[in-house]
């Protein structure tokens, strides 16, 4: 059974790592936050000028000051800064963010990502994600395993205009969790119910098995 994007989300949670800066990109990846481990303080970054974002607020305490990038209602906690976008992407530039989650539309076997425009389609533009696979020290993708009609988005060689090369290091899809290794996307882990050969079918780059592929456990 394919997973949730909450359930996405999830399981990426389980990346973060205590003291880490952390910056989630539109989509998906910005329901990371709902999902912090407990006893890990991570502090959340968002490209148009916060530190220390909170989970999304619950629904009659949003306040319409307070967005993310992607324009969504979000809560700050305490020891939140506020500042402009120079200086938070200074900060992205400078290397200061240890980890990013982004959204993709395609991912090459080398990790390469195309996440910012569909030629002769309208999209929000690429924002601040080409800094960030640029100057992030880890770069995980959330996204669905395949395309709207059915076709792989994990491929041999991108279709779409590239936001960054060889920058992914990790992608969590509905259907799976896989590596990006010098060989090709290697499989770590499957959905609960979802089979091997059911990947297979499904990924059109390399994809590399060894051995029994566990579940993922929710």
């Amino acid at each position: 059974m394919a997973l949730t994007k909450e359930q996405i989300a999830k399981h990426i949670a389980k990346e973060l790592r205590d003291g880490y800066y952390v910056n989630l990109g539109i989509g998906i990846p910005t329901l990371v936050a709902n999902y912090i481990p407990e006893g890990i303080n991570v502090v959340l970054q968002s490209e148009n000028g916060l530190l220390g974002m909170g989970p999304f607020p619950f629904e009659g305490e949003e306040d319409p000051d307070l967005i993310n990038a992607g324009k969504q209602t979000i809560t700050t906690v305490p020891g939140s800064a506020f500042f402009d976008s120079a200086m938070s992407f200074g900060m992205i530039r400078a290397g200061k963010v240890d980890l990013t989650v982004l959204g993709a539309m395609e991912v090459s076997e080398r990790g390469d990502i195309a996440n910012w425009k569909i030629p002769g389609k309208m999209v929000k533009g690429m924002g601040g994600a080409m800094d960030l696979v640029a100057s992030a020290r880890n770069i995980i993708v959330a996204m669905v395993h395949s395309n709207p009609k059915g076709g792989s988005k994990l491929l041999p060689e991108c279709t779409l205009p590239l936001t960054g090369v060889r920058c992914v290091r990790k992608i969590v899809t509905d259907l799976a969790e896989l590596d990006i290794t010098n060989e090709g996307f290697k499989l770590i882990a499957r959905a609960p119910g979802v089979s091997v050969e059911e990947i297979k079918s499904k990924t059109a780059g390399k994809l590399i098995v060894e051995g029994d592929v566990p579940e993922m456990i929710f």
